[in-house]
């Protein structure tokens, strides 16, 4: 087992066009995850939430795994832990950040990986790549949220097959099933994560983070209280825009494509 610290196993770097990225810095066990990782990791997601030089968020595994899960040697320790503490969950301050959130996954994503997966924003997998639900088969109740969003995913009978047998999914199917967006060769991962990253940064960075948020708030409502809060969310946008932030958005939209200001809005 590593002597390093979580600093050396959570590896955080920043660039300055706005693309921040979390490697899971483990490889020798699969970055399967301790206490410390755990904590650490969340700690990073708040830290990236709260830079505002920080505009989308790339989270990667080295080596040949994206994350084989808790690290069960240290089992206890994890589980025993206080789960509903969110200042130490990565789920859960991966939920709460407004930043868009790009998974590159290689290798596996086992039960705690494959929940920290499922709490990004959109997923890019290796070929090769596996996602397994492995809690039935090592006794592990679910905490992060995995036994209810996969369903929501995949649909309810898929989920439950994959949750109940462990039997893994494989990149390909998982696209298929619209859980991941992308699939390509290993050697891609990291380019093409970086071409959504990049693709992200060309938009309008506040509506990006008020777009990830009415999609993201809207999927826990049915879609007629969904709808509603689309239809809040844009009344008090546009309610609080003054002439000039209008005027701004028509330089905005005439610098993205027409030579001259769009007439309309």
């Amino acid at each position: 087992m590593e002597q390093s610290g979580p600093e050396s196993l959570i590896l955080v770097t920043r660039e300055q066009n706005g693309i921040a990225t979390i490697t899971i810095n483990r490889p020798k066990a699969l970055n399967s995850l301790t206490r410390p990782m755990i904590a650490r990791l969340a700690r990073e997601f708040k830290a990236l939430s709260q830079d505002d030089s920080v505009r989308v968020i790339i989270l990667s595994g080295s080596g040949r795994a994206f994350c084989s899960g808790v690290d069960l040697t240290a089992a206890e320790d994890v589980f025993k832990g206080d789960v509903k503490d969110v200042e130490s969950d990565p789920v859960a301050q991966m939920e709460r950040c407004p930043k868009p959130i790009i998974g590159a996954i290689n290798g596996f994503a086992v039960t705690a990986g494959f929940e920290i997966s499922l709490a990004c924003d959109i997923l890019v997998a290796a070929k090769g790549a596996k996602f397994m639900d492995t809690h039935a088969k090592f006794g592990i109740f679910p905490s992060w949220g995995l036994s209810q969003k996969l369903a929501r995913i995949i649909g309810s009978n898929r989920a439950r097959e994959a949750s109940l047998t462990a039997m893994p999914i494989s990149a390909e199917q998982a696209e298929e099933w619209g859980l991941v967006n992308h699939v390509v060769e290993e050697a891609e991962l990291m380019k093409k994560a970086r071409q959504v990253a990049e693709a992200i940064l060309k938009n309008h960075q506040d509506l990006v983070l008020r777009y990830k948020s009415v999609i993201n708030d809207g999927l826990k409502l049915d879609l007629g209280h969904a709808l509603s809060l689309e239809k809040e969310r844009a009344h008090s946008y546009y309610s609080g825009m003054t002439k000039e932030q209008f005027k701004d958005m028509q330089l905005f939209i005439a610098g993205r494509g027409a030579k001259k200001p769009s007439p309309k809005l």
